[in-house]
């Protein structure tokens, strides 16, 4: 399908300030907008009239779902360009039945979690996070010869080659004496072997690793993936890293391993999110929790917008898509 200047709604929370005029810019240099004020619901006048016009929907964080009543107001909508992460939430059945094109930014939101995720690993392996107040800068390198720290000779494993846990190991390509091991059950051995990683089964990863990295997508069968015989297979001294969904890490399993200082963990996402006032988790110097924050924020956003323009155009010309949710693969993506 191709389409020249194309109609373009915008729908999703209006309260949020994440749509510039520099955005809406970007999005007019590929078609023509038809609204500036974004559609928080589908079932107004107002937002059916816009639809009735749409041949694209640019989404974002708040977009309504695209239901039979929605798209039954948008007969000539032929793409969703959903500008973050999971489109779960947005699309029905009723989408894969008018054949409507999906695309998701969450390529453009691996981006921001990757550079957390490096940064976590490499400080995590000198000790920064846990050792804050050992030392006076300029007075001395604190433990200068403690086995237990340094970027040298180390293992990485990373939970997942989803768009983000391929991100982080490309990233840690640059630093040659790190090892980098993967478990996923959908990347064969010579997959991995071209990413830059070893393939090998989740119990052989976590004993292992001297970092264990959690990327996995949020499914039923990955809800306490890392519970307690991964846990306990993890070598003392090791540190967990989870930036993508809570319930993927046992926290009940995990307390008892952080409790004792034998594993350190840092943690952008809990279960539950955010952690009761009371958890132990919030006292324990050797866990960092950081609100949620590795994806997209501030100037990062706007590579979201970004890549919404990047797959307008492609649409518009016939082109394929930068990263196209298919019915087949949404059931495996986060």
């Amino acid at each position: 399908m191709s389409r020249k200047d194309p109609k373009i709604a915008l729908a999703y929370f209006p309260g949020l300030p994440i749509v510039g005029e520099a955005d809406l810019d970007q999005l007019r240099s590929v078609g023509t907008l038809l609204n500036e004020a974004p559609l928080s619901a589908f079932d107004s006048d107002e937002a059916r009239a816009v639809l009735a016009e749409a041949d694209v929907l640019v989404g974002h964080w708040g977009c309504p779902k695209l239901d039979e009543q929605a798209l039954a107001a948008a007969p000539s909508l032929g793409l969703f360009a959903y500008a973050a992460g999971t489109v779960k939430m947005q699309v029905s059945e009723a989408v894969w039945d008018r054949d409507i094109r999906v695309t998701s930014g969450a390529n453009a939101n691996a981006e921001p979690v990757a550079e957390f995720t490096l940064a976590a690993i490499l400080f995590a392996n000198k000790g920064v996070f846990w050792r804050r107040g050992t030392g006076d800068p300029g007075s001395g390198i604190a433990d200068l010869t403690d086995p237990a720290w340094g970027n040298y000779d180390r293992t990485i494993g990373i939970v997942s080659a989803s768009l983000i846990g391929r991100r982080v190991i490309e990233l840690l390509q640059s630093f040659p004496n790190l090892r980098v091991q993967v478990y996923d059950p959908f990347v064969t051995g010579k997959q991995a072997d071209a990413m830059g990683a070893q393939k090998v089964e989740l119990d052989e990863l976590c004993a292992s690793a001297d970092v264990l990295s959690i990327h996995a997508p949020a499914l039923p069968e990955t809800m306490s993936l890392i519970g307690e015989p991964q846990l306990e297979a993890l070598r003392d001294g090791a540190t967990i890293i989870n930036t993508a969904r809570g319930p993927i890490l046992d926290h009940a399993a995990l307390l008892p391993h952080v409790s004792t200082g034998r594993l350190f963990a840092i943690l952008d996402v809990t279960d539950p999110e955010p952690l009761p006032a009371d958890s132990p988790l919030r006292e324990l110097s050797n866990v960092w929790l950081s609100p949620h924050l590795a994806g997209s924020q501030g100037t990062e956003i706007a590579r979201m917008t970004e890549c919404v323009v990047e797959e307008i155009r492609r649409w518009s010309a016939g082109e394929p898509a930068l990263n196209e949710v298919t019915q087949a693969r949404l059931a495996t993506m986060a």
